[in-house]
């Protein structure tokens, strides 16, 4: 039996505030597997990004755990983060550093030396036509060149788990269509991704497996080939609806 890359077990995330706070994920379980792209989907407020942080290892569970390779993230918190690459909702960067010094910042962050930082930068801006923009500041350049480097700023050390949270939102048709190729590749590459999108679509075209969010509860992990069969349906967006529309059933079956 294969084991997954990453396990979320009974996974529960609450806010605390002065009026008593809010539970934001509940109860969360699933598995990732090795070079696949998984899927987390939802409406707006259903726990997607609180779930990629957690993650990404920005943000603690209150209760449950996840596991990488049968051992629990937090016994070596650090030698996780070094597993993984972070491409945020929003575009956070150091606003003065150049296109290349981001790269290069970033592998020195991960212990690489300045050889090698600068290798790697080089072969990661030429794969995403970043080098006629080595020298220009980040907030001089388009979106779609923003998320471009964003994901080569992630990927400079190598990493086997790439969490993409709403990567292509307010990009433009073909600047995603570009992102989807990459995605694809670095499938190919053996990279595992965790991909958050309320863009259907996206998910179908793109994704081996699903889970779909609902208050922050999972109602649902499937293969999107198999849903789309199971409910008589040609678009994952479709079935999408017809199950929000029922009421769905959790993974419980409550």
């Amino acid at each position: 039996m294969v084991q997954p890359l990453l396990s979320l077990r009974a996974l529960s995330k609450r806010y605390c505030s002065k009026s008593g706070g809010k539970e934001v994920l509940k109860n969360v379980s699933f598995d990732i597997f090795q070079g696949e792209a998984f899927g987390l989907l939802g409406a707006n407020g259903a726990g997607k990004t609180t779930l990629s942080s957690i993650l990404a290892a920005v943000h603690p569970t209150t209760s449950g755990t996840v596991l990488c390779d049968g051992i629990s993230i937090y016994e070596n918190i650090l030698g996780y983060r070094h597993m993984l690459g972070f491409c945020p909702q929003k575009v956070q960067v150091i606003t003065w550093l150049t296109v290349e010094q981001q790269l290069l910042f970033a592998g020195r962050f991960y212990g690489m030396s300045l050889l090698t930082a600068q290798k790697r930068a080089d072969a990661l801006m030429e794969r995403y036509d970043l080098t006629a923009y080595r020298n220009e500041e980040i907030p001089k350049l388009s979106g779609g060149y923003k998320q471009r480097v964003i994901i080569a700023r992630a990927l400079m050390h190598y990493p086997r788990f790439l969490i993409l949270d709403e990567p292509t939102t307010g990009l433009d048709p073909q600047v995603r269509s570009q992102l989807w190729a990459e995605i694809k590749a670095l499938k190919k590459e053996g990279v595992t991704i965790l991909l958050t999108t309320h863009y259907l679509e996206e998910a179908d075209a793109l994704c081996d497996h699903i889970c779909i969010l609902h208050e922050g509860r999972v109602r649902l992990v499937g293969v999107p080939v198999m849903l789309k069969v199971a409910y008589q349906r040609t678009r994952l967006e479709d079935v999408f609806l017809a199950l929000t529309q029922e009421g769905m059933p959790n993974e419980e079956g409550e």
